[in-house]
């Protein structure tokens, strides 16, 4: 087939041509770059008995174990295996496993051509996972991957139709090692759009934020859902003009529809006309993001991935065989562009409601695959033991998502105790709101109860009403990383 030429010549290639353009690449990356520069995925095949010279494509990851959050954790805590995810190509390397035509293009390229694999292969800037394992794992970019997760975020940019020459974007995501922070900025440099960081609550502070915009009056804001909703909110509050917003890109969390219309609600109240709130889903794994189509009425209509770039597949949780399109499952990740630090069948946790479809999105007319919106952590489901008799299981996504959409919370927090603080008495689950000034406060406990037994079958022990301020603080809204949404103060 004809490899497409460029982003948009991508976006109307047929889906078989995706299929076998995916197929190409991985088997060319499996090949040439990941069996022979990577030490833990060489122990992976040959401890699997998978040849790669016979590797074929996408459906043979199949025959290949997993990659798990385990694995990176103990090879970076483990002295000797500290760069077995990291590509790490030598002349005896290359010399075993380059295909005849590659090694004479690096002999007769000479100094260019060895400056080239400098570029691609050496690691010159680091991410980290946040939030979810005891400790951060660090993941390696070489020059040619920072390249890569650019062209991925300005292509991200082209899907929420950020793209007129006057755009002017601010970066709420905080200053940190991590792939938020840094794929927004990339994407600036990449597509020269101004893009602004203001470093979040913790750096700058709300009303430093609401500075900037005044001086900006940015067209485009770049956020976690729960610190953007916030910002908008105390903005209004100082009466700061919204009135150029036109794009609002949400990350790092889910945004329910409820919380985009309190969004709307105060941007609207700031002097906005017609604004799109759309929502990306990303992981420091994969060193990269996908951005979902807006929509006329800001509904969640699925992320485009490029097949080009990495590969998903969808599995069974239990049994980890793989699911048929569009099929409800886990999804798995394996990079086919990067060198750096490189995963292949990675588990994300991230249950994807609806599977991957493919074909014309409905929304662009683009036929790159998408993955469908609604995604649930699976470690977000916990077992409780709210009674003596048994334990009962809870998704405490769904729990926040009801909290979140509810027209009477302004915030909210959930706390997981023990009764008595004694580890063998049962469990205890209280709900923290602020409610909004309008709320009828003498009714708002009954109504939480209500709506959170309706949406996951249990009720709170205790309902506890907050001032706004108060609560603010228990979440860390401007001294936190991430808001502390769930506290577990359960004795480990």
């Amino acid at each position: 087939m004809a490899r497409p030429t460029s982003w948009k010549a991508l976006g109307q290639t047929s889906t078989a041509d995706l299929k076998r353009l995916a197929d190409e690449q991985l088997t060319r990356f499996v090949r040439e770059e990941l069996y022979p520069f990577s030490r833990h995925y060489r122990r992976v095949f040959d401890e699997a008995g998978v040849d790669p010279r016979k590797f074929g494509g996408v459906a043979d990851l199949a025959r290949l174990p997993f990659t798990t959050k385990q694995d990176l954790l103990r090879a970076q805590t483990t002295p000797e295996n500290r760069y077995d995810f990291v590509l790490r190509p030598s002349p005896e390397l290359i010399k075993q496993h380059w295909p005849f035509a590659r090694k004479l293009a690096l002999v007769l390229g000479g100094a260019g051509a060895r400056e080239a694999l400098r570029y691609r292969y050496t690691p010159n800037f680091l991410t980290f996972t946040t939030g979810r394992s005891s400790e951060p794992v660090g993941f390696a970019y070489t020059p040619h991957d920072l390249d890569v997760l650019s062209e991925a975020i300005a292509r991200m940019f082209d899907v929420v139709q950020v793209t007129s020459p006057d755009e002017r974007i601010v970066n709420l995501f905080p200053f940190a090692p991590h792939l938020a922070f840094w794929a927004v900025t990339l994407g600036g440099f990449k597509t020269g759009r101004l893009v602004v960081p203001s470093g979040g609550g913790k750096v700058m502070g709300t009303d430093g934020s609401l500075r900037l915009f005044e001086r900006l009056n940015p067209t485009a804001i770049v956020g976690t859902p729960g610190f953007t909703y916030h910002l908008l909110r105390r903005g209004n509050e100082l009466g700061t003009s919204f009135q150029n917003v036109r794009t609002v890109v949400l990350g790092a969390e889910k945004t329910p529809p409820g919380l985009k219309d309190k969004m709307l609600e105060c941007l609207r109240a700031g002097g906005a006309g017609k604004v799109r709130i759309v929502g990306t889903y990303g992981f420091t794994e994969a060193r990269m993001a996908w951005a979902e189509c807006p929509t006329d009425d800001n509904s969640s209509s699925g992320y485009h991935v490029h097949p080009d770039l990495g590969v998903f597949e969808v599995v069974d949780p239990k049994t980890g065989a793989v699911l048929p399109e569009g099929e409800t499952g886990e999804l798995v990740y394996s990079t086919i562009s990067g060198h750096g630090t490189c995963v292949i069948r990675y588990r994300t946790g991230d249950m994807c409601i609806g599977g991957i479809q493919w074909g014309v999105c409905p929304h662009c007319g683009r036929t790159l695959p998408r993955i469908a919106s609604e995604l649930r952590r699976v470690s977000e489901t916990h077992a409780l033991n709210l009674t003596k008799i048994k334990g009962t299981l809870v998704d405490l996504s769904a729990m926040g998502q009801t909290l979140a959409e509810m027209r009477e919370v302004e915030e909210w927090q959930v706390v997981l105790s023990k009764r008595n603080d004694d580890p063998f008495e049962v469990d205890q689950l209280e709900v923290r709101v602020a409610p909004r000034k309008d709320a009828d406060r003498s009714k708002i406990a009954e109504l939480i109860s209500t709506r959170l037994h309706t949406a996951t079958e249990v009720a709170p022990n205790k309902v506890t009403l907050l001032e706004l301020d108060e609560l603010l603080k228990l979440l860390g809204m401007e001294t936190a990383m991430k808001e502390q949404r769930y506290v577990d103060r359960r004795p480990k």
